[in-house]
């Protein structure tokens, strides 16, 4: 049933197509991916629907539906061994839906694309606005465009809060001879709004003075947790950098990726991918790839809050005064993965395909700058897909 809507607003969108008994250029594909951390931690199940459809030679419309069920653990913030739990459970369902319509004007292709995302806590709805242009022959094409966010965050106790995301994007790709291409994008993103995470707290030792029985107290020290206070405001910067070449003796792609990002978090990521894309015959193709990811811990990432100049964390922050957050995403760590992507190719029409990846995070730097060894998640990803072009 899920492409009969496609046709019908093909034909509706295309009359002289339907007219002609003939139906425009078309791709669909499924995909079903299962990511599991190791111990029984998050589990996601993915399933997603995407199509495209070329009207003509100037006007194409692609979509994506995509369902997301989460369930599992994860840490909380707090630190292990004390009273308070390092996991908390949790169990959410994610759907969205995507629509882009394409036109080309002259060397322009101009397009304008709407999101809907919905979880039980979290609406986001987006759009973005892009523009490719071709030059020299279409051996260079230079891309630039903007994206909007407005999510709406419900937060126990405290009802919903908004979030805002702008982005800015541009990039270049060039045809340096028939077996080489390169390309560069930067992408400059501000976002505003309620930033905490809803579901992560700070851990702080307090004392409590309790009568002794004797006429004298005594001191306990108790754990409490607070919610975490991130900047109400986060810039970013990222840069992007690709080079794929055909090695002939081999008769494969290496493609090779190298990604830099900064925010006024204080955060600093360096990210290096390399895939190696290898045909078995006509019809199969394999890619193995690795990547290696490493950021330094955000400015106002802490373990706990002892010995912070606080005093009462507030109930509601809305990161004015001293921003604070144990999050092990915003800490120091590595991260390293690798596995390898399958395709078939059936017929002129179906293409299956079938991937495997390894995750593994680890802390890095110094102590009070990464999360407790716990934190950090090992995973599996298995992805299956099947697709049809017509």
């Amino acid at each position: 049933m899920i492409p009969r809507r496609p046709l019908v607003l093909a034909s509706l969108l295309c009359p002289g197509a339907q007219c002609r008994g003939e139906l425009p250029p078309q791709r669909y594909d499924y995909g079903y991916q299962l990511y599991q951390e190791d111990d029984d931690r998050i589990r996601i199940e993915a399933h997603y629907v995407r199509g495209e459809i070329d009207f003509d030679d100037a006007t194409s419309f692609r979509f994506q539906w995509l369902n997301d069920a989460i369930s599992g653990s994860s840490p909380t913030g707090a630190l292990p061994g004390s009273i308070q739990p390092f996991y908390s459970n949790l169990e959410d369902v994610r759907t969205g839906i995507l629509g882009a319509l394409a036109r080309q004007f002259g060397d322009h292709r101009v397009e304008l694309e709407i999101s809907r995302s919905k979880e039980q806590d979290y609406l986001s709805r987006g759009f973005a606005l892009s523009d490719t242009l071709e030059l020299n022959q279409k051996n260079t094409t230079i891309s630039y465009g903007v994206n909007y966010l407005d999510d709406l965050v419900t937060v126990r106790g405290l009802g919903e809060r908004q979030k805002y995301e702008y982005d800015w994007f541009t990039g270049v790709s060039q045809v340096i001879d028939k077996d080489t291409l390169v390309s560069a994008n930067l992408t400059l993103g501000y976002t505003d709004g309620y930033l905490n995470d809803p579901y992560k707290v700070v851990q702080r030792t307090d004392i409590v003075t309790l009568p002794d029985g004797l006429g004298g107290t005594i001191d306990i020290p108790v754990d409490n947790i607070y919610r975490e206070n991130r900047p109400d405001s986060r810039f970013r910067q990222v840069l992007q950098l690709e080079a794929r070449r055909y090695i002939e003796p081999a008769d494969g792609v290496l493609d090779a990726v190298l990604r830099l990002s900064h925010d006024d978090y204080g955060v600093f990521s360096q990210t290096v991918q390399l895939e190696w894309r290898h045909s078995v015959g006509e019809n199969f193709q394999v890619v193995p790839f690795v990547r290696f990811y490493h950021q330094n811990a955000a400015s106002f990432y802490v373990n706990s809050l002892d010995g912070l100049p606080i005093g009462t964390p507030p109930a509601n922050p809305n990161g004015s005064g001293i921003n604070y957050s144990a999050d092990y995403r915003l800490s120091s760590f590595n991260a390293l993965s690798g596995g390898v992507r399958l395709r078939y190719q059936f017929n002129d029409i179906f293409s299956a395909t079938a991937a495997y990846e390894r995750y593994v995070m680890s802390g890095s730097g110094s102590r009070s700058d990464r999360s407790p060894d716990q934190a950090y998640a090992s995973a599996s990803i298995w992805s299956v897909g099947i697709a049809a072009e017509f």
